[in-house]
């Protein structure tokens, strides 16, 4: 059997809400506990990472379609592209602009060095321009030049690299109508210790003098860009073994060192021994292959002449 409990007597209710509040009581619209307090923030963060998932695809695009610059490899190497504004990238295009550079080099520049994306103009970059105009005197039109034939110089320390190779290089001679240009700036993001007077002190110890050397390295400031191992060292084993030059030849023609060792000097070498035939360095070298191969006819034709 069931039993049901009485109700309360309604004075019970009126004991609660007296009848004066009975009709200011009203039922609540939007109750809090209908939705939580933490949907506000959740949507908050949402929109957060769908806002940065788009700013980041517009940085991808940027890198890609309009630097053309591989975003893969810039943000492996330079990680701080990924946090980076898309503001901060385009100040670095506008700098490297300003200095002249079109689209095109901005875009090889800052492929190779993606370090750049992050750097900050006023810092990094600008005082390198002011390096190159004010200390090395280039003029400002070969700026871009300078930049284009050696876009490390913009990631090279001034004070702990390019102001010492400055030094260095003047020291030698590079002054005056030898000074260092755009052709030759090269040589400004070569170390001293490591790269500069190694070569100088290679060549000394062949048995020129430190003159005969500093002559060469201005005539042919391409000297002081080539590995020891790789370039010197194999070509003055075959110039002096090989070819039983001499010494002074290289004084004269320090350009020597510019050729290919295996498809040029040893082939024309080999096509003259073969018939017995010689020619000075600068000219063996220096020829195109037409004016080499009709000189190598015309001395042939001499020579069966002579021996008749």
């Amino acid at each position: 059997m069931i039993s049901r409990l009485p109700l309360p007597p309604s004075s019970f209710f009126f004991f609660f809400f007296p009848p004066s509040l009975a009709g200011s009581l009203k039922p609540l619209t939007n109750p809090s506990f209908r939705k939580p307090r933490f949907t506000l923030s959740l949507d908050t963060q949402f929109s957060d990472r769908f806002d940065s998932g788009l700013l980041f695809r517009e940085k991808i695009l940027y890198l890609e379609n309009h630097l053309n610059v591989d975003s893969r490899k810039a943000f492996r190497e330079n990680p701080h592209c990924r946090s980076a504004t898309l503001s901060t990238l385009k100040s670095v295009e506008v700098c490297l602009s300003s200095m002249g550079l079109d689209r095109s080099a901005v875009s090889r520049v800052l492929d190779m060095h993606p370090k750049l994306l992050t750097s900050n103009p006023d810092y990094d970059i600008y005082p390198i321009f002011d390096f190159l105009l004010n200390e090395v005197e280039i003029p400002f039109p070969d700026i871009r030049k300078s930049i284009i034939r050696c876009p490390r110089i913009l990631v090279s320390d001034l004070d702990h690299q390019l102001r010492p190779a400055l030094k260095f290089l003047r020291d030698l001679g590079f002054v005056g109508l030898k000074a260092i240009t755009c052709q030759t700036t090269l040589l400004l993001v070569s170390s001293v210790e490591h790269t500069l007077l190694p070569k100088i002190q290679y060549l000394e110890s062949l048995g020129l003098s430190h003159e005969d050397v500093v002559n060469m390295v201005l005539r042919s400031p391409g000297l002081l860009t080539y590995s020891i191992q790789n370039n010197l060292v194999p070509k003055v084993s075959y110039f002096l073994g090989d070819m039983k030059g001499d010494l002074l030849e290289l004084k004269r023609f320090p350009q020597y060192f510019s050729f290919n060792l295996e498809r040029k000097i040893k082939l024309r070498h080999r096509s003259l021994v073969e018939h017995g035939l010689s020619l000075p360095l600068s000219k063996m070298l220096k020829a195109s292959d037409g004016e080499f191969n009709a000189w190598l006819i015309e001395m042939r034709c001499s020579s069966l002449m002579a021996d008749r």
